[in-house]
C-alpha cells in the first residue's frame, strides 16, 4: 500500500496501524498522522517508527489513502477543507467515524471522491471479528481490501445496514465479554477457583463455536444432545429461560441501534 495519512490518532487509529504493520500491509515509513494532540502524534511516531519528515500538507499531497478517525462531534467540515486543499482528488478517504454517512462525506469531500465507510471491530490484534464496510461507486476495491482485511475480516454491506451492523456485530464483542464475566462468576459462586472457572469458560466458548462450525447445525440441535430428560443441563436452561436472558440480550442490541441511529441523525 502507498502512502496513508491518518486524521485522528486515537485508540482505534492506533489499533489499525499496529495490526496493519504486523501484517505488512502498510510500511511505517509511509504512515503519517494528524491530531489535535501533538504529544499523541509524537508517541505513535516513536512507538511504531512512523514517518515524521513531512508536514501535514506534504503528507496529504503524497497520500493515496486518508483515514478519517476523528470523533463525530469534531469539526469534520474543517478537516474536509484541508483534504480538499492538499490531497489528490483521486485519494481514497476511509472513514471510521460512527454515524457519518457516505452522502454526508461526499457533500464535504466532493461527489467524485472515492470514499469507503468502515466500522472496525475492536478485535484488530487477533485478525478476527468482522468490520462492516460500504463503498461509494468511485472506490477501487481490489487494492484497498488487503489493508482493510489486515485488522479484521470484512463484511461488505449496503450502507443502510451499517447502523444495525454497528449495534449488533461491532458492539457485540461487549455482550460476549459480559457473558464470559458472568459465567465465570457463576463458576466461582458454585465453588471453583477463579482460575478454574475462567479456564473452563474459555474452553467451552471456543469449543462451542468450533462444534457449531464442524456440525453445521442450529445451536438448539446441539443443546438437545446435551440435555437429557430431567437432567442437569435442562434444569439449568429452564432457569436461564425464566431470567429473560434472550430478551435482555436482544433489547441491548436494539438500545445500541437506537444510539447509533441518533449519531447518524446528528
Amino acid at each position: 500500500m502507498s502512502h496513508i495519512h491518518f486524521f485522528g490518532a486515537g485508540q482505534m487509529a492506533e489499533a489499525i496501524i499496529r495490526a496493519a504493520l504486523q501484517r505488512h500491509t502498510i510500511a511505517a515509513g509511509e504512515v503519517t498522522l494528524s491530531d489535535i494532540d501533538p504529544a499523541r502524534i509524537a508517541l505513535l511516531r516513536q512507538r511504531y517508527h512512523l514517518n515524521d519528515d513531512l508536514s501535514e500538507s506534504a503528507a496529504l499531497s503524497a497520500a493515496q489513502y486518508i483515514v478519517l478517525g476523528v470523533r463525530p462531534q469534531d469539526d469534520l467540515a474543517a478537516v474536509a477543507a484541508i483534504i480538499n486543499q492538499y490531497a489528490s482528488p483521486n485519494a481514497t478517504v476511509i472513514s471510521i467515524i460512527a454515524g457519518v454517512t457516505l452522502e454526508k462525506l461526499a457533500a464535504l469531500l466532493g461527489d467524485t471522491r472515492p470514499i469507503a465507510r468502515i466500522i472496525p471491530n475492536t478485535l484488530t490484534d487477533t485478525g478476527l471479528g468482522f468490520s462492516g464496510v460500504a463503498f461509494n461507486p468511485h472506490v477501487e476495491r481490489a487494492p484497498l481490501l488487503p489493508f482493510l482485511e489486515s485488522f479484521g475480516k470484512v463484511m461488505l454491506l449496503e450502507e443502510r445496514l451499517i447502523d444495525a451492523f454497528t449495534a449488533f456485530a461491532v458492539a457485540g464483542i461487549n455482550y460476549v465479554y459480559y457473558f464470559i464475566e458472568s459465567l465465570a462468576d457463576a463458576g466461582v459462586l458454585a465453588g471453583l477457583t477463579r482460575t478454574q472457572s475462567t479456564q473452563a469458560v474459555y474452553e467451552n466458548l471456543i469449543g462451542a463455536v468450533e462444534m457449531l462450525k464442524l456440525k453445521q447445525c442450529h445451536p438448539r440441535q446441539l443443546m438437545d444432545i446435551n440435555n437429557s430428560p430431567g437432567g442437569v443441563g435442562i434444569n439449568g436452561i429452564y432457569e436461564l429461560n425464566k431470567s429473560d436472558f434472550a430478551a435482555g440480550l436482544q433489547q441491548s442490541v436494539l438500545a445500541a441501534l437506537r444510539r447509533t441511529t441518533e449519531l447518524s441523525g446528528n
